[in-house]
């Protein structure tokens, strides 16, 4: 009876901590109820998100801002095209089934007006291609470009540093083989982006 009851306790920590249910262990930052504004991190399984870990040293690949509408949570984010996904669909997408959110340690910034002003900004990108390239034009916007851009059009605010390309670490294998897919022998070394790592650090979040 005792092995029993000890089995029993067992099992109910392991659920309780997430190691059972589809092997999935949610992570979020702050509290358990999400926000408007809130910048959502997942692990992206592609070979362009490898690449990413290695070069920005985060394991955090793809970000994300959660807006509510009709009751519902949202997450826009720059994939092709730049697009609005259900919660749920988006945290599927990350590889390991976690994911982490982060919000603004001021949040008096943002106002029912501000976040009118952030979601009409972010619905005014929807469509727009993704970038391949890194670049910093408006034309086409990779995922963290898109997040702080965002932040920074309706709020002034920077999240996170902006870093040439060749700040991160360009040494690895599968980094030098992506690099050379999408810009051949032309590398933008000077080229200002900004990474999920960096907003993820940004003194700025919680």
């Amino acid at each position: 009876m005792r092995k029993l009851i000890l089995l029993s306790a067992l099992l109910i920590s392991f659920i309780a901590f997430g190691f059972i249910s589809s092997g999935k262990i949610k992570i979020r930052k702050g509290s358990l109820q999400h926000k408007n504004g809130d910048i959502i991190f997942i692990v992206n399984p592609s070979g362009q998100g490898k690449a990413i870990q290695l070069a920005t040293k985060s394991k955090y690949t793809h970000v994300g801002i959660i807006f509510f509408e009709d009751g519902k949570e949202y997450v826009y984010h720059a994939v092709e095209p730049v697009m609005r996904s259900p919660l749920n669909e988006f945290t599927s997408m990350s590889a390991d089934g976690t994911y982490e959110i982060k919000r603004l340690k001021d949040q008096s910034l943002l106002t029912p007006e501000a976040i009118i002003k952030m979601l009409s900004d972010a619905k005014s990108k929807l469509g727009t291609h993704y970038d391949l390239g890194f670049s910093w034009d408006d034309k086409q916007l990779y995922c963290s470009e898109f997040v702080w851009k965002v932040y920074n059009k309706t709020l002034n605010l920077s999240i996170g540093a902006l870093r040439p390309l060749k700040e991160f670490d360009l040494t690895h294998p599968a980094v030098k083989q992506k690099m050379e897919e999408r810009y051949g022998k032309n590398i933008p070394m000077d080229e200002k982006m900004i990474s999920p790592g960096d907003m993820y650090n940004s003194n700025l979040l919680e």
